[in-house]
C-alpha cells in the first residue's frame, strides 16, 4: 500500500484502495483500529444509516457501506476532501451515498431520518468532538438507540458525554484513544 492511500478491510470492496488527500490535520483511522471498531459494531452495520462528519478519507463510512450500511452520509469541510471523496464513490459505484461540504456541527443538514452509527473523528486541536456530540443530541440527528464512535487523543469519560450515552467499547493504539458510545432515549417520566 502506497503513502497516502488506505485500505478497505472487508466486505464487498475488501481490499479496494481509497486516496487520502493531501489536506493538513487529515489522519485516516488505522487499519487495526477500524478492524476492531467494526467488529464492535459487526450486529449493528447491516441495515445501518451512518453519518461519517468529518469524513477525510472517508475510510469509515466506505467501510460501513461495503459490509452492509444501507445508507451513508460523508461530511467534511474541506472542497478538496469532498471533491476527491465524489470521485472515490463515482469508482466504487456506491450507491446510497450522499456526500456534502459543511462546517461540522452549525451546517449539518437535518435528515428526514435518524441516524443508527455515527463516526466522529475531528481534527484533535480543533476541539469539537464533544461539542459535535452535543449538537447531534440537542437537534434529534440520532436514532432512539443509536452508536456513536469516537476518536480522540486522550481517554473521554461518560460525564463528558450527553446524559442518555455512555461509553460501552474503549482501547487505546498509539497515540489515539478511540470509543464506542451507546446513545439511548432518554426516559421522559
Amino acid at each position: 500500500m502506497k503513502r497516502g492511500q488506505v485500505r478497505i478491510i472487508s466486505g464487498k470492496w475488501r481490499g479496494r484502495l481509497l486516496k487520502v488527500p493531501d489536506v493538513k490535520d487529515l489522519r485516516p483511522t488505522p487499519d487495526r483500529v477500524r478492524e476492531t471498531l467494526f467488529n464492535w459494531l459487526a450486529p449493528n452495520i447491516v441495515g445501518a444509516r451512518c453519518l461519517d462528519l468529518f469524513a477525510g478519507s472517508g475510510v469509515l463510512g466506505f467501510e460501513a457501506l461495503s459490509r452492509g450500511a444501507a445508507e451513508v452520509v460523508l461530511v467534511d469541510q474541506s472542497l478538496t476532501v469532498v471533491t476527491l471523496l465524489q470521485a472515490e464513490a463515482a469508482i466504487l459505484k456506491a450507491e446510497n451515498l450522499t456526500i456534502y461540504t459543511a462546517n461540522v456541527p452549525v451546517q449539518l443538514r437535518k435528515s428526514e431520518k435518524s441516524f443508527d452509527i455515527v463516526f466522529l473523528d475531528p481534527p484533535y486541536q480543533a476541539n469539537l468532538l464533544i461539542t459535535t456530540c452535543q449538537y447531534l443530541e440537542e437537534n434529534q440527528f440520532l436514532a432512539d438507540s443509536a452508536y456513536i464512535y469516537l476518536e480522540a487523543e486522550q481517554v473521554i469519560k461518560d460525564n463528558d458525554l450527553p446524559l442518555n450515552w455512555r461509553i460501552i467499547k474503549s482501547k487505546q493504539a498509539g497515540q489515539v484513544v478511540y470509543h464506542l458510545a451507546l446513545r439511548e432515549r432518554e426516559n421522559k417520566s
